[in-house]
């Protein structure tokens, strides 16, 4: 079955935006709906989800906080989804900094965030990748500076490091 990657990730994105800035990561596991009405009736009903639904659409369950005292790639590397997760998604906030093609040596003893910040050109960023265990991948990108729901971009290849490390979470050797 196909599911429609691009209307999770949109529709998380969203949900973010409501949410504001400065959030947490978060991952959700991405689980068709049809198959979460007829197995979880009683979730499904309390999500407001009903047996009409879309076949080919995905319900996102967010997960338990990540931990941060360790690097995002490391956690990505423990994390193994059941067969009935057809997909996953992450939604994090970053800096970076555009327009410069030298590379940017931060100091090593002070507020690296606050040095990222001070930078021309720094600019905060809201990423949301998902990707299939059929390798599928779809993400959406909303700057700070240009925050408007008509701003957002959006593609299959707008984040490629993303996407690959969540992919990674449905090989069953990483």
């Amino acid at each position: 079955m196909s599911f429609n990657l691009r209307e999770a990730v949109l529709g998380l994105e969203r949900h973010a935006a409501k949410q504001g800035w400065d959030q947490p990561v978060r991952m959700y596991a991405l689980v068709p709906t049809a198959e979460l009405v007829q197995r979880e009736p009683h979730l499904a009903e309390l999500l407001g989800i009903s047996e009409e639904a879309d076949p080919s659409g995905l319900t996102p369950v967010e997960q338990e906080p990540l931990p941060s005292d360790m690097p995002l790639e490391e956690v990505l590397g423990r994390i193994m989804w059941p067969e009935t997760v057809a997909g996953c998604a992450l939604v994090m906030e970053r800096l970076v900094v555009r327009g410069s093609d030298e590379t940017l040596d931060p100091p090593r003893d002070g507020d690296t965030a606050a040095w990222a910040q001070a930078q021309p050109g720094a600019e905060e960023v809201r990423m949301v990748a998902g990707v299939l265990r059929d390798g599928s991948r779809y993400s959406a990108l909303r700057m700070r500076s240009y925050d408007s729901d008509d701003q957002v971009l959006n593609g299959e290849d707008l984040i490629p490091g993303l996407t690959s490390a969540l992919t990674l979470t449905f090989e069953e050797d990483h």
